[in-house]
């Protein structure tokens, strides 16, 4: 399988999803458009992942490469390519399918838990999940709601059987936790959803191997068609109580 990623900040990548990848023997190769590499040729590749970063999929003024990437993504849903984004991903999935992408009422930093709706691929009826962001989008015309959470109500989507968004960041390390915060603690600013330094840093090792194992699990859904629909209960317990 070759899988190809949209790296959008050099302190944003793969994490846990590395793990997945290499043990499914896949050949991975990115695009890190923070350094203007070029778009790959879609027909060479058979798994787009679109990563997170800090911009907005709206800064197309200073950043001119989010249009050719939004039109990447845009050709490998329609040729039915398996395609995932996190985050900043996830909004330039909505945006590609004709979606707004704006400012939601509140940021929404820390370790909040998710309500997983009844659909096709079911997370957790309540699990607790990583999230870093202050912009929301519409739901796209004909995909499925996954998931939403107090703070903001499009948290997953769905759309045909192979192209998922996520808002939060299932793949989150203790090390990817580290990193992001060096990079970006200046929005760690005081708010209803957004977590101190220390409280987003002091979660369990058990409570990240959870959501790495849903990470897996929505991999495994979207390239290939026998996976489970649901999550494991292991996993589901952790995330439901948020302790390890």
């Amino acid at each position: 399988m070759k899988v190809h990623v949209f790296q959008h900040a050099p302190f944003e990548d793969l994490g846990s999803i590395r793990g997945w990848l290499n043990g499914r023997g896949a050949q991975v190769r990115y695009t890190r458009l923070f350094a203007g590499d070029p778009l790959p040729v879609l027909d060479e590749i058979d798994m787009l992942i679109a990563m997170g970063g800090p911009m907005s999929v709206n800064d197309e003024a200073d950043h001119p490469w989010l249009t050719g990437e939004k039109q990447a993504v845009r050709e490998a849903i329609a040729m039915d390519m398996p395609v995932l984004g996190v985050c900043l991903g996830a909004q330039l999935i909505a945006s590609a399918l004709g979606a707004r992408v704006y400012r939601n009422a509140v940021k929404e930093i820390g370790w909040f838990p998710i309500q997983g709706v009844e659909s096709a691929f079911a997370f957790p009826s309540e699990g607790m999940v990583f999230h870093w962001h202050g912009e929301t989008f519409d739901l796209p015309q004909r995909v499925i709601r996954l998931a939403r959470s107090e703070a903001c109500k499009h948290q997953a989507f769905l759309f045909k059987r192979n192209v998922m968004g996520l808002q939060f960041h299932l793949e989150m390390t203790d090390d990817g936790l580290r990193t992001i915060v060096e990079n970006c603690r200046s929005e760690l600013i005081s708010g209803p959803y957004v977590q101190s330094e220390p409280e987003l840093l002091n979660i369990s090792e058990s409570q990240c191997l959870a959501t790495n194992e849903l990470m897996n699990e929505v991999l495994a859904y979207l390239v290939d068609t026998r996976a489970p629909k649901t999550l494991h209960s292991t996993a589901a317990g952790v995330m439901a109580s948020g302790r390890g």
